[in-house]
Parts: C-alpha cells; sequence; structure tokens
C-alpha cells in the first residue's frame, strides 16, 4: 500500500504540528553501522544533529531470514502471482507456533541492537528531546535493503510515543512538484487498478473503496497498458490505489504488479506517466499486494510523498481487514475524527493483531514509505484544501443575519442606526448655500428695541420694503393669532391683499395643554396659509419633514393642510407652470419629481409617528442654509436689492428667548452642541423642495424590508466568508475590521446619491459572523490537534 503524500507545509499547512525524526543509517567497512539522528519540528530544520554507531547486524539479519522462511512456507490465500514457499514437513498450527516464536526471538533481538552500548547517547537523546504526548514522525533513512526489511515497529521505543509511527525512506530525496489546488474540489479523487485476481477477492477492495465518503473513485479492472497510463497523464489524481497481485524481483530493488491476466508491468515501465500524475497533485500509492519493498524503491526514486506497502506476501483476508481499519481511520467513520495517514496506518496495523491467531505476524505487514520533505496528509487536505467547509460560515450568516434582522424589527438598533445616519449626513461634502432663499431674522437686539411680540406695524414696514424689493414670495414664520390693539390697521391688509404673502398656524399636539395649536390671522385665504408643525424623532432630532397634514375641523390650524415650507415652495415653482399632483394611496409629484409618504417602519424607524405626507428631510450640507440678514438691516435700507429680487424670504425670530431650538443631525457635530432656530428648520424644508424639483437635487429613499433583509444577509455572508478565507485570528480581525470600514465608506457614498441604507444591523452581521466563525475555527482546530 502507499501512503498519501501530505500537503508540502510551505503551501497548504499554516503551522506544523509535532516533530520529525530522522535515522540516517549508512554501512561502515567493518560491517557496522553508522547513525546519524536529526531532531526538529515538522516543516523546519533540524534542532538537533547526533552521531552514533549500530554494531554488526549478521545474527539479527540472519534470524529475519529464519523468520521469514516460515512464514512464507504457510501456504494461503496469497496476493502473490505465485506463492513463495519453502517444504517444510510441519503440521499448519506447528508451523505457525514456530513463526510467532521466531518472531518474538527477531523483536528481541532487534531491540537488543538497538540498546548497543555505541547507539545509547542516540535513544537518550530521542527520549530526552520528544515527550511521550508529542506528535512524532520517525524515518529510518537508509539504502541498505535488507535494513529495511526489519520489523522496526517492533522498537520498544515505539511504544512510549502513542503518536508516532515508524515509516521508511530513501536516502536520496527531493521536494515533489508543488501540489496543485483545485479550487472547490471537495472530492479525493482514487484511480483504483484492480489487477489480476485470479485466486483472491479485490472485489472487496472495490465495495470499501466505494463507500469512501467524499471521494471520486475511476475503477480499472485488469487495464491494458495503454488505457492505465492514459488515465495517468490525462486526470489528476490524490491517491494511486491498487489490488491484485504482485511481487518483489531480484534483490529486492525491483517490484512488479500484475495488471491483468496476461500483462505485468514494472514502476519504472510507469514512470513517465507516475510523474505526470505527481506533477498533477498525485499525493499518495497505496499497493494492497503483496510483497512490496520493491514497488516502495521504485516509488521513492520518483520523489512520491508516501507509500504504503505490504513487506511480506500479504493473506487476502489481511489484505481486506487492514483496508477496511485503515480507511476507516484516514476518512473518518462512525463519527470519528480522521487521522493523519501515518497515525490511520498505525491503527489499522495494530488491530491486525487480532487475526495473528490464524494469520501469524498479520501486524507486520503494512509499512510505510516517505518523502521527509512532505508530512503526512489529512483525509480533509486531499479534498483540496486544509480549510473547514464553508458550510458552517454560511450556516452562521443567516442564523445571525436572521437575528439581526429580528431584533432590527423590534426597534433594538433604532437609537444606533439614527446616530450613524447623523454621523454619515455630518460628513456629506459641502454644498453651499442656497441662493434662492433669504431669512430675515429678529434677533435679541431687535427684540428689545421693539418689544415682544414684535409690533405688527414693524412688521407691516419690513414686508412692504421686502414687497417693494420684488421679492418673489415671503414666509412670516412668526405666529399672529392676534393683533396689537394700537396698530391692527398697519398688517391687516397685507395679510387679506399681498398675493406674495405667506403666514403660519399650528395643530394642536395631543392633550398637552401647551400645545393647543395657534390660529392662523384673521381673513387670510386658504392658499397663503401654512402649518409650521415639525415630526421630532423620539431623541428630540429632527430627521423627516412633514408636507401635507389634515387636521381635525376643530383643531385651530384646520384652515389649511399644507405646511410652510411646501406653501412658499408652490408659489415659487408657479412661476415654472408646476403644481401639485396626487398619486395614490399618498404620494405627490411636482414636475418630474415624486415625494414618496414615508410608511410607520423606513429605513432604521420603527413605529414612527407617520401622520400626513412625510419626507426624509435631507438637509443641505452647508454651514449656512441661506444668506441671512438682519430685522434692521431691512428697515434701515440696507439690505442690497438684488438679494431680495425673485427669491424666498422667510421672517422669523432668532432671539433664543422667544424661539423654539431644535437638534438637528448636525447638532451633535458642533462644540458646544448647537440646535438649529425653527425659522432655519422651514429654511431648510423650503430649500429640499424647491432643489429637488428644479436641480435634480436627491430626495432621501430607503429600500423595501426585503431589499434591507438582503442587504445585512450579505454583510453577515462576508464576515463569514472572511473569516472563513483568513485562519489566523489576527488577519481575521483585520480583515473584518477593513470590510466594517468599506461598508461604513459604502453606505456614505449611497446616502450622498440619496440613499439611507442600513449600516449598524449589517456591521453587526459582519463582525458577529466574523467572530463566530473564528471561535468555531478555533474550536476546530483544538479538536483537531487533540485528535492528532
Amino acid at each position: 500500500m502507499t501512503n498519501a503524500p501530505c500537503p508540502m507545509p510551505v503551501y497548504i499547512k499554516e503551522k506544523p504540528m509535532g516533530k520529525l525524526a530522522v535515522l540516517d543509517l549508512d554501512e561502515l567497512g567493518q560491517g557496522g553501522f553508522r547513525v546519524v539522528l536529526e531532531i526538529g519540528a515538522e516543516g523546519s530544520l533540524p534542532e538537533i544533529k547526533i552521531t552514533g554507531q549500530l554494531p554488526p547486524a549478521d545474527d539479527l539479519l540472519e534470524d529475519y531470514g529464519n523468520w521469514q522462511s516460515t512464514y512464507r512456507s504457510m501456504r494461503y490465500q496469497l496476493r502473490a502471482i505465485k506463492p513463495k514457499s519453502i517444504t517444510i514437513d510441519l503440521q499448519a498450527d506447528e508451523t505457525r507456533e514456530k513463526c510467532r516464536d521466531l518472531a518474538d526471538e527477531l523483536g528481541s533481538r532487534l531491540n537488543r541492537w538497538l540498546k548497543s552500548e555505541s547507539f545509547v547517547s542516540i535513544r537518550e537523546e530521542l527520549l530526552g528531546k520528544v515527550s511521550a504526548s508529542e506528535r512524532v514522525r520517525l524515518l529510518i533513512r537508509t539504502d541498505n535493503l535488507r535494513l529495511r526489511q526489519l520489523p522496526w515497529h517492533r522498537w520498544d521505543l515505539l511504544e512510549r510515543y502513542p503518536q508516532a509511527e515508524i515509516a521508511l525512506s530513501a536516502p536520496e530525496y527531493k521536494y515533489p512538484p508543488e501540489l496543485r489546488k483545485t479550487r472547490g474540489k471537495n472530492k479525493v479523487k482514487i484511480l483504483a487498478i484492480l489487477g489480476d485476481s485470479q485466486g483472491i477477492e479485490v472485489e472487496k477492495d472495490k465495495q470499501l473503496l466505494a463507500s469512501l465518503p467524499n471521494a471520486k473513485i475511476v475503477f480499472l479492472e485488469q487495464p491494458q497498458r495503454q488505457q492505465l497510463g492514459d488515465r495517468l497523464w490525462e486526470q489528476a489524481w490524490d491517491i494511486l490505489f491498487f489490488a491484485g497481485h504482485s511481487e518483489t524481483e531480484g534483490e529486492g530493488e525491483k517490484g512488479r504488479i500484475y495488471i491483468n491476466s496476461t500483462d505485468s508491468l514494472t514502476i519504472e515501465e510507469l514512470a513517465e506517466a507516475l510523474k505526470k500524475a505527481l506533477a498533477s497533485g498525485l499525493q499518495l500509492a497505496i499497493f494492497n499486494s503483496c510483497d512490496g519493498l520493491g514497488l516502495a524503491q521504485q516509488l521513492e526514486h520518483l520523489h512520491i510523498p508516501n507509500a504504503i506497502i505490504m513487506r511480506e506476501p500479504v493473506q487476502d483476508k489481511i489484505a481486506q481487514v487492514f483496508l477496511k481499519y485503515f480507511l476507516e481511520a484516514f476518512a473518518g467513520a462512525k463519527g470519528r475524527h480522521p487521522l493523519p495517514l501515518d497515525l490511520a496506518v498505525r491503527e489499522a496495523r495494530k488491530r491486525l493483531q487480532s487475526l495473528e491467531n490464524e494469520f501469524p505476524c498479520a501486524s507486520w505487514l503494512p509499512v510505510i514509505c516517505q518523502n521527509p520533505a512532505v508530512a503526512p496528509p489529512t483525509w480533509q487536505q486531499l479534498r483540496g484544501s486544509d480549510r473547514p467547509k464553508f458550510f458552517p460560515a454560511a450556516i452562521a450568516s443567516i442564523a445571525v443575519a436572521f437575528l439581526a434582522i429580528a431584533l432590527r424589527q423590534l426597534g433594538a438598533f433604532q437609537a444606533w442606526e439614527l446616530q450613524a445616519y447623523d454621523l454619515l449626513m455630518r460628513q456629506r461634502p459641502q454644498e453651499g448655500a442656497d441662493p434662492r432663499l433669504l431669512i430675515v431674522e429678529a434677533t435679541q437686539e431687535d427684540v428689545n428695541q421693539h418689544g415682544s411680540p414684535l409690533p405688527d406695524a414693524v412688521l407691516a414696514q419690513v414686508i412692504e420694503k421686502l414687497e417693494a424689493q420684488q421679492a418673489r414670495v415671503i414666509g412670516l414664520n412668526i405666529f399672529r393669532d392676534r393683533s396689537m390693539p394700537r396698530d391692527s390697521s398697519e398688517l391687516t391688509p397685507h395679510f387679506q391683499n399681498s398675493d406674495r404673502l405667506i403666514a403660519v398656524c399650528s395643530g394642536k399636539v395631543g392633550d398637552y395643554a401647551n400645545k393647543s395649536g395657534v390660529a392662523p390671522p384673521s381673513g387670510l385665504p386658504e392658499e397663503r396659509l401654512g402649518f409650521s408643525d415639525v415630526v421630532v424623532d423620539p431623541d428630540g432630532v429632527i430627521r423627516r419633514h412633514l408636507l401635507f397634514m389634515t387636521l381635525d375641523r376643530k383643531d385651530p390650524c384646520s384652515a389649511t393642510d399644507h405646511s410652510l415650507s411646501m406653501r412658499l415652495a408652490l408659489h415659487y415653482l408657479a412661476k415654472y407652470q408646476i403644481e401639485p399632483e396626487t398619486i395614490p394611496p399618498k404620494d405627490v409629484r411636482l414636475g418630474s419629481v415624486v415625494f414618496r409618504d414615508m410608511d410607520a417602519n423606513p429605513g432604521g424607524y420603527r413605529g414612527l409617528d407617520d401622520r400626513g405626507i412625510q419626507v426624509m428631510l435631507n438637509y443641505r450640507a452647508s454651514k449656512n442654509i441661506a444668506r441671512q440678514v438682519g430685522l434692521a438691516e431691512v428697515l434701515a435700507g440696507e439690505v442690497n436689492p438684488d438679494w431680495v429680487k425673485d427669491r424666498i424670504v422667510l421672517i422669523g425670530l432668532t432671539a433664543p428667548i422667544y424661539t423654539d431650538y431644535h437638534s438637528t443631525p448636525y447638532s451633535a457635530g458642533e462644540w458646544p452642541y448647537q440646535k438649529m432656530p425653527r425659522l432655519l428648520v422651514q429654511a431648510e424644508m423650503t430649500s429640499q423642495i424647491i432643489s429637488a424639483v428644479l436641480d435634480g437635487r436627491p430626495l432621501l429613499w430607503v429600500w423595501s424590508e426585503w431589499g434591507e433583509f438582503v442587504w445585512i444577509w450579505v454583510w453577515s455572508a462576508a464576515g463569514g466568508l472572511l473569516a472563513w478565507r483568513c485562519r489566523r485570528i489576527v488577519f481575521a480581525i483585520f480583515a473584518t475590521g477593513a470590510a466594517t470600514g468599506f461598508l461604513y465608506g459604502l453606505c456614505w457614498v449611497i446616502l450622498i446619491q440619496g440613499g439611507w441604507v442600513p449600516l449598524v444591523p449589517s456591521a453587526l452581521a459582519l463582525v458577529v459572523t466574523s467572530g463566530t466563525v473564528v471561535v468555531y475555527n478555533v474550536f476546530e482546530e483544538r479538536k483537531y490537534v487533540y485528535w492528532q
């Protein structure tokens, strides 16, 4: 059998596991052996190198010859083309008993030889540098064919190391070609050659292979030589398997396999095809057939990473049982974690001991031959990657996305989402003031000079001057529900006769006594009246724009259903012959722009006050919404007429004691915390309408709920994918951080284009999924280490 090559540490395993101990044995002139021991971490240069000697092994090799002759004299159903038997006139039971006795004597002599005084330093160094709990790969590296035949697994030192198996290695080796990675392969590709089966049952081998999980197997039953060569050339294979008759020829340097009833091949005759297979990713060759040391010798010349063979002729039943135990351990069965190849061979070899009552020394037969340059692979690595499946990451992404969406639907993220929205708003590029607006503000100095409330005569004088300078529309954002007795005649004519003056009222809010509403001035036609009500979010910030609202007939402001900003915008747009058009159920079209009414759960909101027709308020990204002049400047005639002509002029109070101040998305970005006067909020709303209609400035939009669900899941899946791809925790953290930054930047870009897409739930889903997959990977890695 042949051991599958573990992918080279450089390009498959991220970190070496365990240690590698190599025992070099070279013949000395006087018959002894020079020994060199090298110990180091798997995949690294040796840390220790020590030399010693072993005495001549003539008696030991003679004992092996005696055991071999007796073993081969037992007549069984062998996987050899012709049984190599020595005729001995002994009964079968006596022959088996003699075989066991010779095996015990051979094992004892081997250990006495390995405890020679000249070898003590090597033994002690090995015991001192490798602890019993460590994973260790112990290679016997020699070109002496007789030493390679010895039952090295009987070395008593091996019993100290439960995670070790001895393998044979050639003195000369090189790195195999870099193993080609097949993305998404997820199958171990096996070429199974079922050769000449005369007198044996290779069909059982076929059944065992066919039951393997995650394997793609091509069976060649008694193939022709060209057919076998073509398969090796034309496709990539992870494992080459042979079952049938084989033998070692000559002095043990050449092996032969019988591929059908008439044809046989040596490894040398398949060399070019095997080189091509090796370059395409062949990692393991298994020869579940007789007398395979000659096969192994030739495979080593080709630098096959791993091979499993049988050292002697093997009984058909032993071959089948070993294959069963090996595949169960290597590929994982019955809920077990798959073992690396060398440990799977060790387990299967030891389990053969249960057959030794009938088949003496069955556990002696399996041998691993390895290229020292590569570590034994796992079944998962042969599938194409040492990463775990993406399936757990996919499940995590779906579960986390579902949880994030559920919490969002319950409103758990609303406060965070609104704060994130404000932050993105503040970071947009500056747009500059709206040149179509002029703001006339009554400051604290004006109130101190003229009194509170401002006299009607003063306001009438301001309006007269603005009309004289040809303002297109004037919005008086000051409540005048009752006129001052001494000068009521001064302002009333403007309310009744001016076609460009818009006044305000305010609707009643619930049962609050101090919010009972403000009536409009008397005698004012409906088309020149707008309400000044605004909708405030639970955190006190104005983020929405109330365009229309129908009030109860008993409400003080029931005379209008238009907001002040909409009235001002419609008067301004009348010059362009743009009038509102209702689109059922609650949308409004102005020109080519549709103002879509918000429902109760748009974007990050949950259960908001959705009275009337509302849209998101897209604040103009500017320090000043429009040019501002003082009431005193207008009265003194100090305002440039060009600033007034054909403009929307808003008149109102900015004196902090006499007007409402509101928080906006920009408030938290100011130090100290700054609120915006109601006058400027109305200017923002007015500017939003005319800028959208005349300039194509985007209105803020949100996706449908399903669109947002998909968006959240995509980022959850991205977190899972990043953690799956980045096996190291540091890399996963960095990648997750970079992805979160990219998400933030993408949301910022989309907001500039007018879209408010979920940032907080998406970022949380990304981070939580990534963290979940990282924890899962760490758990799997520790479980993997435990099983190793």
